[in-house]
């Protein structure tokens, strides 16, 4: 049976890949600097000044959008795994209408699969180190304007992805429909942002284990700096990301270097513990020096191998001595992504959310949750639906053991008309909701700032609708995405609304930290007594934690 073949396999795989207006928005008035619908134009009114010199966008379908804006240096040669620089100041109006360098990484899994190819539709763009770049999308600019600002942190675990790799993540309707400034940026991954050398090569490296996080809090301090000529407002800052960019979110929560440069924070799919220590960073630095042919005396000798050798050597390190890894279902939500932070405790003190919520980010209000079923094993594989009861529970077993008759069993009852193949993705998705519900219980306990959850049950109705609501299906409703992202979704009234509810609720908490608007039943935080969570589905529904029993049926003692 292919479909019990593959389950455990497929979610490594495909983490991996890395897979209407808002009433309630303040009108902007109208303004000779902004631009006409239906248009696309380098207009002077598209010329911004930064804190490095100006820059010149463009307009398209009333949006200014500027692309590939330097907020830091080159990161090649001599500085590999250093801090990132500030950028070097420019006199003449640069160009900042097309993508920037992304970070390299190495080959993506994902491009051998149709399926896959057809639903996320990627776009790898261009390697290169010199690729801390910054993006965004606003309304208007040079008016004074203070609209709240999110920032995009996109996924591909700690190991891949770029600002530009999904059609979801643009921010066009964000801006025009949700009168909300959007921001995206491009950072270093893999063994460029995520290689501790500090045991290995002293003093001079001290925070290159963390060097991918260091360039996430410069773009941040890049947008209080300069986003109040692009129409935001610095002082109302949301970040948010999506699998691996839901652990950036969560790691930026805990360090103190980011302190201040948000005031509230969205996890979507990425609520998982994926951390290294000094000892298994430093195994993994020596894997890296081994697979080039390099003694630990020879580190600095990583500054002059090429790009290309660094990037393949991100790939056969982790291999050897930290390879991925996931929780069975019904276990702690800790993984092994290879490339993670490193709780070295000076840029990153403590490990986010395990055991507790970041102190230091108590009074920042937070939203999390996920997808149904996440990882499905359905993609590119048609005999998904002819899974049957018996076959799905001889596959579970030797992961879930003695539970997994009795897991099966309440999942069932909680999805009546759920076929074997859903409940499977389900109970794949184990680690992301576990992990979830933690990072809800963790934050509401804290008794700071309120916490939202959320679960994504729309299922996709493209290829037979077998996908379900699979990992990164909820991108397209968040960022209001639909018409771009026809191929994942089929488009349709249903998802259309849907996207107009979940698009103006994440506008909503941006810009008050309470994504409550008159277009969803009414939204409560989520606190130890009440439990509330928010069902996104073609009906919406706030229920009281629905799948509780489930999870504490596939819990291992």
């Amino acid at each position: 049976m292919k479909h019990a073949a593959t389950y455990a396999g497929a979610s490594a795989a495909l983490v991996a890949a890395g897979c209407a207006a808002d009433p309630s928005a303040p009108a902007a008035g109208p303004s000779s600097n902004t631009p006409a619908a239906g248009t696309v134009e380098t207009p002077d009114a598209a010329v911004v000044t930064t804190n490095a010199g100006r820059v010149r966008g463009f307009t398209r379908n009333g949006v200014f959008i500027f692309k590939g804006i330097p907020y830091g240096e080159t990161t090649a040669g001599e500085y590999r795994f250093l801090p990132p620089r500030p950028v070097t100041p420019w006199t003449d109006v640069r160009p900042t209408v097309a993508w920037g360098p992304v970070s390299p990484h190495g080959p993506r899994a994902g491009w051998v699969n149709q399926e896959e190819q057809f639903l996320y539709q990627w776009d790898d763009g261009f390697a290169g180190e010199d690729m801390l770049r910054i993006n965004v999308w606003t309304p208007s600019v040079n008016d004074n304007s203070k609209r709240p600002v999110l920032v995009w942190i996109h996924g591909g675990g700690y190991a891949s992805g770029s600002s530009q790799e999904l059609r979801p993540y643009d921010g066009e309707r964000l801006a025009r429909e949700h009168d909300a400034v959007l921001v995206s940026m491009n950072h270093r991954l893999n063994v460029f942002g995520f290689l501790d050398l500090s045991r290995v090569g002293g003093e001079r490296y001290a925070q290159s284990g963390n060097a991918g996080m260091l360039d996430l809090v410069q773009a941040l301090e890049w947008v209080r700096d300069n986003i109040a000529n692009f129409g935001g407002d610095a002082g109302n800052v949301t970040i948010f990301g999506q699998s691996g960019g839901g652990g950036k979110v969560t790691t930026l929560m805990a360090m103190p270097k980011a302190k201040g440069l948000f005031h509230k924070a969205v996890a979507l799919s990425g609520s998982f513990i994926s951390r290294h220590t000094p000892d298994s960073a430093e195994q993994l630095a020596r894997a890296v020096l081994s697979e080039l042919g390099l003694s630990a005396a020879q580190v600095s000798r990583l500054h002059t191998v090429s790009m290309d050798a660094l990037a393949n050597a991100s790939v056969t390190a982790p291999q050897r001595v930290a390879p991925f890894s996931f929780p069975r279902p019904g276990t702690l939500p800790v993984i092994s992504l290879g490339w993670q932070p490193v709780v070295d405790g000076v840029v990153l003190p403590e490990s986010p959310f395990d055991p507790a919520a970041p102190a230091q980010s108590a009074d920042v209000p937070f939203l999390v949750g996920n997808t149904f079923h996440e990882f499905t094993t359905s993609i590119n594989n048609p005999q998904a639906r002819e899974t049957t009861w018996e076959q799905l529970e001889a596959a579970l077993r030797p992961q879930t053991g003695d539970r997994t008759t009795t897991a099966i069993a309440a999942y069932r009852q909680l999805f009546p008309s759920a076929e074997p193949f859903e409940v499977a993705g389900l109970i794949g998705a184990d680690m992301f909701r576990r992990g979830a519900i933690l990072q809800t219980e963790l934050k509401a306990a804290q008794g700071g700032a309120p916490v939202y959850a959320y679960w994504f049950g729309w299922k996709t109705p493209v290829l037979d609708g077998r996908p379900l609501a699979y990992h990164c299906q909820d991108l397209a409703f968040w960022f209001d995405n639909i018409d771009l992202c026809l191929q994942s979704t089929g488009g349709g009234a249903d998802a259309r609304r849907l996207a107009s509810q979940m698009s103006r609720a994440l506008v909503a908490f941006a810009r008050t930290g309470d994504p409550n608007h008159d277009g969803i039943p009414s939204w409560a935080p989520f606190t130890a007594d009440n439990r509330a969570m928010m069902i996104w589905d073609t009906t919406n529904e706030v229920r009281v934690d629905p799948d509780r029993e489930a999870r504490n049926a596939l819990a291992e003692a």
